[in-house]
């Protein structure tokens, strides 16, 4: 019988440090590989957001010097003046990296705070088979959160009640498949066929609310009202900088003149805090996951279920 592959899925709410976590992770297992009976690691990044290119500062991609030499998959994929990339565009191309990543005898660490594409890939949920409406969509972009969401009860009530409310992406593609199937069918699940170990960082509300702010004002510092500006010469949509929501949808909305920048900046903040607990929610639902409050810890964490993991397959 042949030794199942390793999967590490670290994840969290945004703001956590995540991204070096698995970098540390990473390099952990690059030197003590043979040990292991592997021959290193390489990440799949989880971020619905940072698959987009030229989308580097309001998401928080890492940056080459950051991943360290590790390999990175599934960032900048896609260009954001692009149609919405689904949760099954992510999932074809993930498994496909997951499988690369295991023939090369390597552990795969899955690396994100958004929580259906790490189910998505880890549990091999059967996403429905419905292709994009564009004229459907079109309609749609022109809607406000709480009209998409009236539209998705009427077609969809089970759907409703299990859905990210504040996600304009998500309401929509629900709303395509209901209108096309007749509701939203059940994700069933095909799990991929690995040894998988969860592990989340949360620091708390206190410290996240810190992080979040100091990490907001760093990323103004490091240019991202230019990146934006930029990215809309480009030929990115408001349209689009809405849908892409947090720091895109805020900052939009300053560079057009609807708000001033210091209550868009405000506003942004109370929004990301909104959306770290929305991610909790989801998370808390898998019991698997063991939690710790740093990516020290996280790292620890790892290590020690890592080294079982190993001493179990040569007993």
């Amino acid at each position: 019988m042949s030794i199942k592959p390793v999967v590490i899925a670290i994840v969290g709410p945004t703001a956590t440090g995540k991204s070096d976590c698995a970098v540390s992770i990473a390099k952990f297992i690059e030197k003590n590989g043979k040990k292991m009976g592997v021959a290193g690691a390489e990440i799949i990044s989880a971020d619905s957001r940072q698959v987009y290119k030229k989308m580097d500062i309001g998401t928080g991609k890492i940056t080459k010097r950051e991943m360290r030499g590790i390999p990175h998959h599934l960032l900048d994929v896609i260009s954001p003046k692009k149609n919405i990339y689904s949760v099954a565009d992510y999932q074809k191309k993930a498994k496909r990296a997951a499988e690369t990543i295991f023939r090369k005898n390597k552990i795969a660490i899955v690396c994100g705070g958004t929580g259906f594409y790490i189910d998505a890939l880890v549990d091999g949920l059967l996403i429905p088979n419905v292709p994009p409406n564009p004229t459907l969509r079109k309609n749609l972009s022109t809607k406000s959160l709480d009209d998409l969401y009236a539209i998705l009860i009427k077609k969809d009530p089970a759907r409703a009640r299990s859905i990210d409310k504040k996600n304009p992406v998500r309401l929509i593609r629900a709303i395509e498949i209901a209108s096309a199937l007749g509701m939203v069918p059940p994700l069933r699940k095909n799990p991929l066929d690995a040894d998988v170990i969860f592990v989340g960082i949360y620091p708390g509300n206190k410290i996240l609310r810190e992080r979040i702010h100091a990490r907001l004002l760093k990323r103004i510092q490091a240019g991202m009202i230019r990146e934006i500006e930029t990215l809309k010469k480009s030929g990115v949509s408001w349209k689009k900088f809405e849908a892409l929501g947090l720091e895109y949808r805020y900052i939009a909305r300053y560079l057009r003149g609807r708000m001033e920048k210091t209550r868009a900046l405000d506003a942004l903040e109370r929004e990301i805090f909104a959306y770290a607990k929305r991610q909790m929610t989801w998370f808390k639902r898998n019991k698997n996951i063991l939690w710790a409050q740093n990516g020290k810890d996280a790292e620890r964490i790892v290590v020690e279920k890592l080294l079982r993991i190993c001493k179990e397959r040569r007993s």
